[in-house]
């Protein structure tokens, strides 16, 4: 019997040390809170965050009129971003300058850095204006992107293309986060006029849909600290390793013993 007793204590050891690689429950559901019932909804406001034109974006601006040869010399096609190749943004888009112009045809230099979207269109529309009549112009923004890295399931940069993504659907972009995702410590990276912008972020906080930081704004990063049940279970997995060496030598010492 002495002989299994540090058998057992190996298994032992190894089960206690599986266990500390486990992550608890409670920690790991969105929005906790104990107003949310199944007979009314619980109103958050949020407003969202107004993104400004910045240099390096890329705009896409379609005129439509009666004109085919002015649409022709305005209209860029853009239908091999909108296919899945991103990268042709560059080469179809209009993209502002560091000086924070766009290059109109026939136009010349716009001014766009620091406009609403929306501004940008009221602004291009004023230019065509002096071409053609009843023309319509649309501008949307196309180099909306967002990156997601750490402790999710596809980490990596998306396209959005939705001028109201939340945080919680860029994290699904990113397949969501795995078990070992810390949900109370998210990092969120924004770049602004004056540097990079740190906030630290908790997705089981009912108060994250209330965050300013709640919608995501183009060339933010998103990244998702590990658990240290993480470590923990790579740490297990070592030890587990040297345990089963060390029950192996056990167990071929228990047969050369019964067979002396």
């Amino acid at each position: 019997m002495q002989l299994h007793r540090p058998y057992f204590l190996v298994l032992l050891l190894l089960v206690l040390t599986g266990l500390g690689g486990c992550v608890s429950q409670k920690n790991l559901p969105y929005l906790q809170g104990a107003t949310y019932n199944s007979r009314q909804p619980v109103v958050v406001e949020n407003i969202r965050q107004q993104y400004r034109v910045q240099p390096g974006d890329v705009l896409s601006i379609r005129v439509q009129s009666v004109q085919p040869q002015l649409n022709d010399i305005f209209n860029v096609d853009n239908r091999s971003a909108l296919n899945g190749d991103p990268g042709n943004l560059f080469l179809s888009g209009y993209s502002v300058d560091q000086a924070g112009n766009i290059n109109l045809p026939t136009v010349g230099p716009l001014r766009v850095e620091g406009l609403l979207v929306e501004e940008v269109q009221v602004a291009v529309q004023q230019q065509i204006n002096k071409f053609a009549r009843d023309a319509n112009v649309l501008v949307k923004l196309l180099s909306f992107k967002v990156t997601v890295l750490g402790e999710v399931r596809t980490p990596g940069r998306y396209f959005v293309y939705n001028a109201q993504c939340t945080l919680l659907e860029g994290l699904g972009l990113a397949g969501d986060l795995t078990e070992f995702g810390n949900r109370q410590n998210v990092k969120l990276i924004r770049q602004t006029a004056k540097g990079s912008e740190v906030v630290l972020l908790d997705l089981t906080d009912p108060a994250l849909l209330s965050s300013p930081y709640f919608y995501l704004l183009p060339n933010d990063a998103l990244y998702v600290e590990p658990l240290p049940a993480r470590a923990n279970r790579g740490n297990a997995t070592n030890l587990g390793l040297v345990f089963a060496g060390i029950s192996s030598v056990v167990l071929i010492l228990s047969y050369l013993n019964v067979f002396k």
